[in-house]
């Protein structure tokens, strides 16, 4: 049996993991886009580092697009066996992907304007809408806690991971050589504090790990409250300076989280009197949906429910639909909340908001989540002074703030309590994924000293051969 990184290996997007069987069966874990690598997400994305016609069947942990926004491309190319899932997963996926090849689809018509103007040839979009759809046509789902045969000697099953709605890890047994081997993938962790969503939930021992490590050598700062902060900041902006907040966030989990914390603001009588657009249709889709599936739910806001039946509204509220809707935003003088996707700020309708407010030192552009630092969302909140939007250079102007405490991503505390379930010394290696090196190196260590023996930082493209 063989394992091989072809993605978040040393780097926190584009997950794609192989499994290889002794008789050359091939399944593929995740099929994530790469974002906010610089100039290398173009290489990356349009390049597998493998052939998609020897792949026979895939497992998507969840619908983030660094997990499933390569899928369609993999299909365009030529991939036709099943894919997976949960069937939140099947359904956050498919309005997903249609937002990406929308996305890529509008901002190459842009981009390619400017390109033609500078005698450039015109850029060509990964995949269009017609992948996106034939590629949600190859999933299948299964509940969370069974074990399901998905192919010959191939044994699969789904556990909350607590990240997203629909998230799970992924876990296999596997016939090989006579005996059964048991490998279990992460996907991405969530925390065990979440404010919606149920902790992740444990799992049989395995042999093999393949475990994420985003924040694997941080604990979240939870000095002050998400609710208390973002009162903070409101008032601050647009009730002090008279300017506008502008949040970049992920249109699933993050535009939801703070819409929650909005609500408990209203419930408390301490939300500022000032109007909050969600620009990205995307996130009300993505809002509607998480409403059909209140089992996900924590305990905390079914009781919450009892007295609220809807915890992501409240007075004020505005979601925007259409593209003329979201450049008048840009030409509305007086102070509010903007909140807008992508999160990492390098897609979409957000990057057009920090464009045209980024000139203007009474704004401020609030980063909410983990930012790839080659990402327009990562240079800000490393501080430049200066920053490079659809081909331009402009000057940091608005001041930029942070909020460390909201993360969909569990810290070190989350991922060893994640790994509690396990017996370090039966785990023959344990391989980390989806991190910056620098933070897996230090996590590596925090392992090994809770006697994880083999702990290894898969590179790119690499492979190892498990017995």
């Amino acid at each position: 049996m063989k394992i091989s990184f072809h993605g978040a290996a040393q780097t926190v997007t584009g997950s794609k993991h192989i499994v290889e069987l002794s008789g050359g069966k091939k399944i593929l874990l995740d099929c994530g886009l790469f974002q906010g690598m610089g100039k290398e997400t173009d290489a990356l994305n349009a390049h597998f580092g493998f052939d998609p016609l020897g792949i026979d069947l895939m497992v998507l942990s969840h619908a983030h697009i660094d997990h499933s926004g390569l899928i369609p491309r993999l299909v365009k190319q030529g991939f036709r066996g099943p894919i997976f899932c949960t069937p939140a997963t099947r359904d956050l996926a498919a309005i997903l992907l249609e937002d990406s090849a929308t996305i890529q689809r509008d901002d190459t018509k842009f981009i390619n304007k400017r390109r033609a103007k500078q005698g450039l040839p015109p850029y060509e979009p990964l995949y269009d809408l017609e992948d996106a759809a034939l590629a949600v046509g190859f999933m299948q789902t299964i509940p969370y806690g069974e074990w399901t045969t998905i192919s010959d000697g191939v044994e699969l099953m789904l556990t909350d991971a607590g990240h997203i709605i629909g998230s799970a890890a992924v876990h296999l047994r596997l016939q090989e050589k006579g005996k059964s081997v048991r490998l279990s993938f992460s996907g991405d962790v969530g925390r065990y504090n979440d404010a919606i969503l149920r902790s992740p939930a444990p799992f049989e021992q395995a042999d093999y790990l393949i475990l994420e490590s985003t924040y694997g050598n941080k604990l979240h700062d939870e000095v002050f409250g998400v609710v208390d902060t973002l009162e903070k900041w409101i008032r601050e902006t647009c009730l002090e300076k008279k300017g506008k907040l502008i949040i970049p966030a992920f249109s699933v989990g993050r535009t939801q989280e703070l819409l929650y914390a909005l609500n408990q603001l209203e419930l408390e009588n301490h939300l500022p009197p000032v109007p909050v657009y969600v620009d990205s249709p995307l996130s009300l889709e993505a809002t509607q949906l998480l409403k059909s599936y209140p089992d996900y739910y924590n305990q905390r806001i079914r009781k919450i429910m009892q007295e609220d039946h809807d915890p992501f509204d409240f007075k004020g509220l505005q979601f925007i639909k259409t593209v003329d809707e979201s450049k008048a935003l840009n030409d509305r003088p007086q102070p509010c909340v903007i909140i807008s996707a992508s999160g990492m700020a390098d897609a979409g309708r957000i990057k057009h908001h920090i464009m045209n407010n980024i000139l203007d030192e009474k704004n401020t552009i609030l980063l909410v989540g983990y930012c790839e630092p080659r990402s327009l969302g990562g240079r800000l909140m490393n501080g430049a002074k200066e920053v490079k939007i659809f081909g331009e250079f402009y000057p940091v102007k608005a001041q930029v703030g942070q909020m460390r405490s909201m993360s969909a991503h569990g810290d070190y505390d989350d991922l060893c309590q994640f790994l509690a379930c396990q017996d370090p010394k039966a785990v023959k290696s344990l391989f980390l994924v989806h991190g910056e090196h620098d933070v897996q190196i230090d996590f590596a260590a925090r392992l090994r000293r809770k006697h994880f023996g083999e702990v290894l930082v898969p590179e790119m493209h690499q492979s190892f051969q498990l017995d």
